[in-house]
């Protein structure tokens, strides 16, 4: 028989058990900004500016739609962890099977609206005269590779669920690899312009969601489904909906305010819209580990909820907080003494008011990433516990903020009512998020009691 790769996360230390679970996580993460971050380098230095504006006003409108597809994939992995932790076997694996066939139906979905609707969303969003036909070819390929999204995140989210947060990094180090041979090979030998690094985004991410699929069916003995459990069954599938949409319209509520921001972003020209896509990458990389405590509270609440032990999702909860506080002060040291130097990955040395709009907006938004933790911590808790509806509320608050920021700031002041866009999105959200934590472990507690 295979060897069991599951692990549990309700005995022991929970800052051990939070540090060994959010490493790896943090590590994939990291391989999934980098390759992210040499698509931008290579599109910026062999296709140019306008090259890299085109790629970059295309970032939140693919945050919108494929932030609701990952944030699915981990609503879906959340009944996963319940059922694990709860020692429910049977029920852990027709969990699965209705995972795979709600993400078939709406990786299908929205497939065809997306690729169908996506130049005129372009036009609605201001995208500059002289980036939308660029924006067009990168980001419909994109959209054409959403079941790709969908089998990644649905089978790493089932992995990590499962406590096994290492395998996915080495799928995913592997589709950094694939992903920077492709965008050389794309665009630099085979001269397909922006479309290549789609092309390269896109294989890599089905290489790896394939990888997944081949080393779950291998090394999970827990997860061998029968017939019977394979069955369509509504009463799960309704569940995985009831976890998964809240948290999917959470990331493309969030999204939304993005979008807004970008039409802004757009307002301002090429040159804030080059800036915003370079910083935007730097900073993508530098909240991995924020993103990484998130997925590590997901899973570890939920595994603790399944077993009934209240008591640790605190405890987690406080060591989680803790190590993305340490992070987010060196962060803001670092970023604001280099942020300008590391601006040149992506920007020629020549191209002064961009590198100096790039080196501004890390300063205001660093100086923000404790709210930025808590944002994470304390939202992926709440989800992990079940109580995903709450993080629509929390999405709402994040766009609201940058809503505020876009129709009042941008045209107050300009540039640096974008740096200050995401700072008043997170402080909104934790001034939810914080009291809504207090509700729901409460309430945990008395249905427990009861």
């Amino acid at each position: 028989m295979a060897k069991d790769s599951t692990k549990s996360m309700t005995e022991g230390k929970p800052f051990s058990l939070i540090m060994g679970f959010a490493l790896p996580v943090f590590f994939g993460l990291l391989f999934q900004q980098f390759y992210s971050m040499v698509d931008t380098m290579i599109v910026g230095k062999f296709l140019g500016e306008d090259a890299l504006g085109a790629v970059g006003a295309t970032g939140s409108l693919n945050f919108l739609i494929i932030g609701f597809c990952t944030g699915v994939c981990n609503g879906f992995a959340i009944p996963v962890a319940h059922q694990f932790g709860a020692k429910k076997d049977s029920n852990l694996r027709r969990v699965v099977a209705n995972s795979v066939w709600l993400c078939l139906i709406f990786a299908a979905v929205m497939t065809v609206i997306t690729v169908i609707f996506c130049r005129n969303i372009l036009t609605f969003m201001n995208t500059p005269a002289d980036l939308i036909d660029d924006s067009y070819k990168y980001i419909v390929i994109i959209f054409a590779g959403i079941p790709a999204v969908y089998l990644y995140n649905m089978v790493a989210g089932i992995i990590r669920s499962l406590g096994d947060s290492r395998t996915p990094v080495y799928f995913l180090a592997l589709a950094s690899i694939i992903n920077i041979v492709l965008d050389v090979v794309f665009i630099c030998l085979v001269h397909t312009g922006v479309e290549g690094a789609a092309f390269a985004t896109v294989i890599s991410q089905a290489i790896s969601g394939i990888a997944c699929v081949l080393y779950m069916k291998k090394k999970f003995p827990i997860l061998k489904i029968s017939k019977e459990e394979w069955k369509f069954d509504s009463h799960w599938a309704k569940t995985l909906c009831s976890m998964g949409i809240p948290m999917g319209l959470q990331y493309s509520i969030t999204a939304i305010g993005s979008v807004i921001l970008q039409t802004a972003v757009n307002s301002l020209g090429s040159q804030a819209v080059a800036a915003v896509t370079a910083a935007g990458r730097i900073s993508g990389f530098s909240c991995c580990p924020f993103d990484a405590l998130g997925s590590t509270m997901a899973t570890y609440a939920g595994q603790n909820v399944g077993a009934g032990k209240l008591d640790r999702v605190g405890k987690g909860l406080k060591s989680a907080s803790f190590i993305g506080g340490i992070y987010a002060i060196i962060a803001f040291f670092v970023l604001s003494l280099f942020g300008r130097q590391i601006a040149l990955l992506f920007v020629s040395a020549d191209e002064i008011a961009i590198l100096d709009h790039v080196k501004q907006f890390l300063v205001f938004n660093t100086a923000f990433y404790i709210p930025l933790c808590l944002v994470n911590t304390v939202r992926f808790c709440i989800q992990g516990m079940g109580y995903s509806r709450l993080a629509i509320l929390a999405g709402v608050c994040e766009m609201v903020g940058r809503i505020i920021a876009s129709l009042v700031l941008v045209p107050l002041i300009g540039f640096v009512g974008i740096c200050l866009a995401s700072p008043i999105a997170w402080i909104m959200a934790d001034l939810f998020l914080v009291p809504a934590y207090c509700h729901t472990i409460n309430r945990m507690k008395k249905i427990l009691a009861s």
